[in-house]
């Protein structure tokens, strides 16, 4: 079995001598948080929970990215909740970068480890603690679910992503693949959260311009990311935030593969406000 290799924040705060210059960058259409963004000093809390802190990297927002929040948790050993989410209307992902937890959905418990993606849906009953000597570090991804009448909610599963497959995108020559968690026709769901990989050299070859918004934190490598006309280069610990239709391209750099988590809306109609 591959071993995962995955970028989690390590806090502290920059020295006094270091350059206030970064790549940290706000638009209309895009957002861009470096790695370096991730100090003790912008950590959150929330409440009922135990020896965790978080980086809230996406949050809804008139005007900008409107469905979905994302942090990025850290938890001490014995840290964790059994009361994490207080909507009954939201539906969570997680995907565990490091350490190791013991997850209770509904009763049933499932040990999650690195690499392991878990979907839990609105209205579950579930708990969360590290089991590890070690810091436990997670994504977290919020969003509320979108009720059709006639399709039930989708079933909570927790699967680790080397169970599933790359799968190569049309006419890529081998250097563009997606890891599905979930099919792209089960409509039960409304939004997707799939690992992305390049191998070095590979490209999104067109400036992809689409209704779905995006939170995208690199895993692995570093690439040229082509947004709203700009040009902007990112590497593993790094989290893009994409506004709906923000044209959208990468040049993965090298010299190892390019890899990301994708959050985007999909199988609803559109909102009237």
């Amino acid at each position: 079995m591959k071993k995962n290799t995955y970028v989690s924040p390590a806090g502290g705060l920059p020295s006094q001598s270091k350059l206030l210059t970064d790549r940290a960058v706000f638009k209309s259409a895009y957002a861009v948080i470096p790695r370096g963004c991730f100090s003790d000093i912008v950590t959150s809390f929330l409440p009922f929970w135990k020896h965790m802190r978080m980086w809230v990297v996406a949050r809804p927002m008139t005007g900008f990215a409107e469905t979905f929040s994302q942090y990025v948790v850290q938890l001490e050993p014995n840290g964790g909740s059994d009361n994490p989410e207080a909507n009954s209307k939201v539906q969570s992902v997680l995907f565990l970068t490091s350490g190791s937890a013991e997850l209770t959905i509904n009763s049933e418990s499932y040990i999650l480890k690195s690499g392991s993606y878990a979907y839990i849906p609105a209205g579950s009953e579930w708990s969360i603690w590290s089991n590890s000597n070690e810091e436990t570090n997670f994504h977290w991804i919020r969003k509320l679910y979108k009720d059709i009448n006639g399709i039930k909610r989708p079933a909570a599963f927790v699967k680790n992503e080397n169970e599933c497959e790359d799968i190569e995108m049309p006419n890529s020559n081998n250097t563009w693949f997606t890891k599905r968690f979930v099919e792209p026709d089960d409509i039960r769901h409304d939004m997707h959260v799939n690992i992305v990989t390049f191998k070095p050299g590979g490209v999104i070859p067109f400036a992809e311009t689409h209704v779905m918004e995006h939170g995208i934190y690199i895993l692995e490598g570093k690439a040229v990311y082509h947004l709203n006309q700009d040009w902007v280069e990112v590497e593993a610990g790094d989290f893009l935030w994409l506004r709906a239709f923000c044209p959208q391209a990468c040049y993965a750099g090298g010299p190892g593969p390019f890899r990301y988590l994708l959050y985007k809306d999909v199988n609803r109609h559109m909102p009237f406000l």
